[in-house]
C-alpha cells in the first residue's frame, strides 16, 4: 500500500528510522536494495559550524539517496533550526525531520531532541519557523511523553498539524523509558484518529507479525523500522512480502547474505575511507553476526583485523565455509 508524504508518493509502508552512528548512507541504501519505501538520514546537529567535523560530514543530505531524500535534524532554537534547514534544502533535502525523540542524556541535558516534548510553545515555535524557512515537507519524530505520568504526544502531533507539518513518527515509549520494557500502540492509535496528516508508528517492530499487528492496531499511515532490521535488512522484504500476500518469506540463501553483507561493507568503505571504514564496518558485522552460525567465533575473528581487504576476505572465506562445513576457521 503506498501512501502520500507531501507532494512525494512512497512505494509502500516500510520506513528506515534515523539512528545515529547506524543509519548512514551505506545502511540506507542496502535497506533500500531490500525493501524499504523510505529512509531518513541519521540525526545531524543543527549547529552549522559543526559540520565541518568528519561525524557530520557522513550525515548531511545524500545526493546518491533516491527521493525523497530526508535529513534529520537536532535543536532546540527556532532560528537555528531553520536556518540549518534551509542549507540542507539547498544541498539538496527534499524533507527536513525534526528530531524530538531521541532520549539519550547527552541530548536531553541540553533540552533538546525527547526532553522538547515538555515545552509545548517552544515546540510551537520551532515547528512554524521551520516551515516557514524551507519549501519542502518537515516532519517530526516524537515519543508519547516525558514519562507515563505525561504522555502528551497527542497535544504535540496537534501541533505538528496546526503549524503545517506533512506528517509524525511516533514511537511508543516515553522519554524515561529510553528503549526498556515495551512500546505500546493505544496512544499511536489515539494520534491517528485525531489526525489528517499522515501518522507513522514505531517501536519493536521485529517481525513481519509484529508488523502486520501494529498496522492493524493503530492504523497508522506507515511504520518505522529501526534496531529490529539491523543484521537482517532482508527483513523488508519479509514484512512487505506478509502484508500483501500473507506468506513467509524465508531468509535469503547463504550466497545472497554474502553479497548483501559484502556490499554493505563497501559502501562503508566508500563513505568512511579505508581507516574510519575498518571500524564502522566493525559495528555492522557485529549486529549481522547475530544470526549467523558460529556469528560469535565469526565477530571475535573480524574485530581483531585492521584492513578493509582483510575484512573483505574474512567474510569470504566464512561463507565459502559455510558452503561445506559450520565448522569455522577463525579468520
Amino acid at each position: 500500500m503506498t501512501w502520500q508524504l507531501g507532494p512525494y508518493q512512497l512505494p509502500n509502508q516500510l520506513v528506515l528510522a534515523p539512528m545515529a552512528g547506524l543509519s548512514d548512507s551505506a545502511l540506507r541504501q542496502i535497506c533500500y536494495q531490500q525493501g524499504a519505501g523510505y529512509t531518513i538520514g541519521e540525526m545531524l546537529s543543527a549547529q552549522t559550524h559543526l559540520w565541518e567535523s568528519r561525524k557530520s560530514a557522513t550525515r548531511q543530505v545524500n545526493l546518491a539517496d533516491p527521493e525523497p531524500r530526508a535529513i534529520q535534524l537536532l535543536g532546540i532554537d527556532p532560528i537555528t533550526l531553520a536556518d540549518a534547514a534551509q542549507r540542507q534544502v539547498e544541498q539538496g533535502a527534499q524533507v527536513i525531520d525534526l528530531n524530538l525523540g531521541c532520549p539519550a542524556k547527552k541530548v536531553c541535558q541540553q533540552a533538546a531532541g525527547s526532553a522538547l516534548l515538555a515545552y509545548p510553545e517552544q515546540v510551537t515555535k520551532i515547528f512554524q519557523a521551520v516551515v516557514a524557512a524551507v519549501s519542502v515537507p518537515v516532519t517530526v519524530k516524537i515519543r508519547t511523553g516525558i514519562d507515563a505520568e505525561h504522555k502528551n504526544a497527542l497535544t504535540i502531533a496537534q501541533i505538528a498539524q496546526d503549524s503545517g507539518l506533512a506528517a509524525v513518527t511516533v514511537h511508543g515509549r516515553t522519554r524515561a523509558d529510553k528503549f526498556n520494557g515495551h512500546a505500546e500502540y493505544d496512544t499511536i492509535a489515539l494520534i491517528k484518529q485525531q489526525l489528517s496528516i499522515p501518522v507513522i508508528a514505531n517501536g519493536d517492530i521485529c517481525s513481519a507479525e509484529q508488523a502486520q499487528f501494529v498496522l492493524n492496531y493503530t492504523n497508522a499511515d506507515a511504520i518505522m523500522l529501526g534496531r529490529g532490521v539491523l543484521g537482517r535488512p532482508w527483513l523488508f522484504k519479509q514484512i512487505q512480502n506478509w502484508i500483501t500476500r500473507k506468506v513467509h518469506l524465508a531468509d535469503p540463501s547463504w550466497p545472497i547474505k554474502q553479497q548483501i553483507i559484502a556490499e554493505h561493507l563497501q559502501a562503508i568503505y566508500q563513505l568512511y575511507g579505508d581507516e574510519q571504514g575498518v571500524r564502522m564496518a566493525r559495528k555492522h558485522l557485529g549486529w549481522y553476526a547475530q544470526y549467523l552460525p558460529a556469528g560469535d567465533r565469526l565477530r571475535q575473528s573480524f574485530n581483531r583485523l585492521t584492513k578493509t581487504t582483510e575484512q573483505q576476505a574474512c567474510i569470504l572465506d566464512y561463507f565459502d565455509a559455510l558452503d561445506t562445513r559450520l565448522e569455522l576457521e577463525p579468520c
